[in-house]
């Protein structure tokens, strides 16, 4: 993969990202925003929320590396490493658009066994959010996304080089985004 092509891939879905949430989730009533199929899954809300910790964690970091990194020579080439490979293969759709793996939520970023995630207005914090994200893509093709490392949330001890940490985190995203999507098509969610 290029750098090209993985700033490409990334900036598109970040994009489709923010326009599905402005052409279908802005519009919807609280009613829509909190309705879950069962009592253990997720609302809109909630998914937005999930979403927004990550971006509380990851935005910062990658901010933080692409301005102070040494690796200021961009390359054309961006291989991934094989633990980033796998990271970002895991949160990536399949063909049909389908979730093929599931992963329990960390405590911290799993909003009903941490509540408090629910703090303060989802739909513009994540807008504002994926905007945020489209700019750290365009930063991070004035620095070496192969040489520069990005510890993941679960433990600052492992590292992803920031080509794999930025397709981790939109992969991430955009699983999320096809699980509104399902909830918006489900048979029983509200009309209003």
């Amino acid at each position: 993969m290029t750098t090209t092509d993985l700033i490409q891939i990334t900036t598109r879905i970040t994009q489709a990202n923010i326009e599905l949430v402005n052409s279908y989730v802005k519009k919807m009533s609280e009613s829509q925003l909190n309705w879950k199929p069962a009592t253990s899954s997720w609302s809109i809300k909630e998914v937005l929320a999930h979403l927004n910790e990550y971006s509380n964690y990851y935005h910062p970091v990658f901010v933080k590396k692409i301005e102070n990194t040494r690796f200021t020579s961009t390359k054309e080439a961006f291989v991934s490493s094989p633990l980033g490979r796998s990271a970002w293969k895991s949160m990536k759709l399949g063909n049909a658009r389908n979730i093929k793996r599931k992963f329990k939520a960390p405590k911290d970023t799993n909003p009903i066994i941490s509540p408090n995630l629910m703090k303060g207005e989802q739909v513009g914090t994540f807008l504002r959010g994926q905007n945020e994200l489209l700019s750290i893509i365009d930063d991070s093709t004035k620095v070496n996304i192969r040489r520069v490392k990005i510890p993941i949330s679960i433990s600052k001890v492992v590292r992803l080089r920031l080509g794999d940490a930025l397709l981790f985190v939109v992969y991430h995203n955009e699983r999320h985004m096809q699980q509104i999507l399902n909830l918006k098509n489900s048979p029983n969610f509200p009309i209003q």
